[in-house]
């Protein structure tokens, strides 16, 4: 969620599957909304595309890492009900389930302590369906590719095995 102030106003801006919805703080009344859109920051509206670039740019970069691994891609950005696999791949006798995490900075944590349980478990859910779905009988491992990327470069660590789930 991202907040923006402006003429002692504060704006909240959640973000859902749809796309971007603007909401007011609770003191306003919301028949001002399409007069207020207007009034946002669009320093506001340029971090959030510049996030989701950032994003979209290591899933390419993690892609093309393992395909020179040796990696057959399956599937990027698979989706089922709330959940996004980043990449579906094969290696060997392994169906390789990968989360893609990229920050610009390590300054607040590795790019990796970003995965939260509850994302864990949203992917092991969309991972059991794809499976059943095109009917694969291979070992599933669960890997992260954790890259930093600014304008200094960019530093790509693979981490294989990187959780188990267990019911």
């Amino acid at each position: 969620m991202l907040k923006a102030w402006k003429k002692s106003r504060m704006y909240r801006w959640d973000t859902f599957d749809s796309g971007l919805t603007f909401r007011f703080h609770s003191r306003y009344r919301v028949d001002k909304l399409s007069l207020s859109i207007l009034e946002l920051n669009l320093v506001v509206i340029i971090a959030m595309a510049q996030h989701n670039e950032l994003g979209k740019s290591g899933e390419k970069d993690a892609v093309n890492f393992l395909r020179n691994k040796g990696y057959d891609i399956l599937e990027t950005n698979y989706v089922y009900d709330k959940a996004e696999v980043d990449i579906i791949a094969k290696s060997g006798e392994y169906l390789v389930v990968v989360e893609v995490k990229t920050r610009s900075t390590p300054d607040f944590g590795d790019p990796q302590d970003f995965l939260k349980p509850a994302q864990i478990k949203r992917l092991i859910k969309a991972v059991d369906y794809y499976i059943n779905e095109k009917d694969i009988d291979l070992e599933v491992r669960f890997d992260i590719i954790a890259i930093i990327k600014n304008k200094l470069g960019k530093r790509i660590e693979h981490l294989e095995d990187a959780f188990y789930y267990f019911e």
